[in-house]
């Protein structure tokens, strides 16, 4: 070829002719020579590619972080390696120096740090806002980009099911949930050990939160989501910096059932968000003095009965506490708590499923009349781009998919962001008596291959049907 060959022709210093054909070296000549200088120079150049390339691999790969299952691991800015061979301990001094010489948190102080939840924290705007500046001198957004820092949190028992099949639904739970916080850059942390072995059952997710909150002074958010909730919805994104900025605590729920009818089922306490904040400290505190921990527990079961109109038993539950905070100190408590009914925060799944096919026939339809663009593949990380694209071109009226974002309960084609499966109870291997086993094993399943068709289209695949495990190329 022209390109190849041309630099060989001219060999010498010549003037603006060229160099006489009298005396030019024969073409060959050259060529060959040229040739095997390049090609060990190249080989050389290649050979040292790879050994450079082979050490900063090893460097650069990153440390596991123990429990966190998703999402980016924490820049922290540091200078000492964060890997070290076991038998080489020449630098340990220097090291155990370095961490001796770093500024002093409020992990320091034992006497006003704890994760047990009857013990009070106080003053941790203060403290987080310090430990912030002094490992984000630049801010926080100037080290991990924009938006509002997200822990999400989910967890299930110790122990295996008890019903068939139970532990691998569970493992198809998160996984759905891992997929989304890879998505959007969230971490997630899911937990099996019970922190406080008096709050149990329901209670558990508590000193979960709470100790997630201290553990990560870098999260603006902490969102818990019960094992059993599928995130139906993977284009959807939380409206942190806009629908909730004056809020710390989102729950899904009506304004007329919790303060109006007095109603424990007026909310559910599955799912929920809490700002990383004093306020949200004191207010899971209060939650908590209500649980199997505090000594007025059947006390509170009573007065939770006696309270709410519809509440059947007298039985001190999170759901009902949860209600009770809010109702009896809508100034305190009920002002910074948003009720979220406007799209699936969280959804019923009896009210979801048996539309789920409908919803992703509407939505295969409404990206051919959009064009190809919005089908264009494209690399997993661009996913924020696409999802916005597709969202916009969703709301069209002319051709879009009628309903807000996230789904909800009126006329509404669009994905419910959270399908909740309660009363399911997929690890019990027992249903509530008023569903069946196979009715709320068809809709789990339905549901996981709706949000898992979503992840896999990045990967040029989709399950084959919403109720087969096979998959097969788009």
């Amino acid at each position: 070829m022209a390109s190849e060959t041309a630099p060989f022709c001219v060999t010498g210093a010549a003037g603006k002719g060229g160099a006489s054909p009298a005396h030019a070296r024969p073409h060959g000549h050259v060529v060959l020579t040229t040739r095997i200088h390049d090609a060990l120079v190249f080989a050389a150049g290649a050979v040292a590619a790879v050994l450079l390339l082979l050490c900063f691999s090893s460097l650069l790969a990153p440390t596991p972080v123990p429990n966190l299952v998703a999402g980016p691991s924490l820049p922290f800015p540091t200078s000492f390696p964060q890997h070290q061979a076991e038998d080489d301990d020449s630098d340990s001094e220097g090291l155990y120096a370095r961490l001796a010489a770093r500024p002093r948190t409020f992990y320091d102080d034992d006497a006003g740090l704890s994760y047990a939840v009857d013990r009070r924290v106080t003053g941790w705007d203060a403290k987080r806002a310090e430990w912030l500046r002094q490992h984000y001198p630049r801010g926080l957004r100037a080290r991990r980009g924009p938006g509002e820092r997200v822990v999400m949190l989910s967890g299930s028992q110790s122990y295996p099911c008890a019903g068939d099949g139970g532990d691998h639904m569970l493992l198809r739970f998160l996984k759905n949930k891992l997929d989304y916080a890879r998505l959007h850059g969230m971490e997630l942390l899911y937990n099996t050990a019970l922190l406080q072995p008096q709050m149990v059952a329901y209670w558990a997710k508590i000193p979960v939160v709470r100790a997630a909150m201290l553990a990560h002074p870098e999260a603006e958010w902490v969102w818990w989501l019960d094992a059993d909730a599928v995130i139906t919805d993977m284009d959807f994104a939380l409206p942190l910096a806009t629908r909730y900025k004056d809020h710390n605590l989102v729950v899904h729920g009506w304004d007329r059932e919790v303060y109006g009818a007095r109603s424990w089922v007026g909310l559910n306490a599955g799912v929920f968000l809490i700002r990383n904040c004093q306020w949200s400290l004191d207010f899971m505190d209060a939650w908590a003095s209500m649980g199997p921990a505090s000594p007025d527990y059947a006390r509170w079961g009573k007065t939770l009965m006696a309270t709410l109109s519809d509440k059947p038993d007298a039985e001190s539950d999170d759901q009902s506490a949860l209600a009770y905070l809010l109702l009896k100190n809508r100034k305190k408590w009920g002002a910074r708590t948003y009720l979220e009914h406007d799209y699936y925060f969280q959804g019923y799944w009896a009210e979801i499923v048996d539309k789920l096919d409908g919803v992703a026939a509407r939505y295969r339809a409404a990206e051919r009349r959009f064009g190809p663009a919005l089908r264009r593949k494209h690399a997993e990380g661009e996913h924020a781009l696409y999802a916005a694209a597709r969202s916009a071109a969703l709301r069209k009226k002319d051709g879009g998919v009628p309903g807000p974002d996230g789904g909800g309960q009126r006329a509404s084609w669009r994905r419910p962001f959270v399908t909740h499966f309660t009363g399911c109870n997929p690890c019990g291997g027992k249903p509530n008596e008023i569903y069946s086993n196979e009715t709320c094993a068809d809709g789990m399943r339905r549901a996981l291959n709706l949000a898992d068709d979503q992840v896999l289209r990045a990967y040029g695949f989709r399950h084959a049907g919403p109720l087969k495990d096979d998959v097969r190329p788009l």
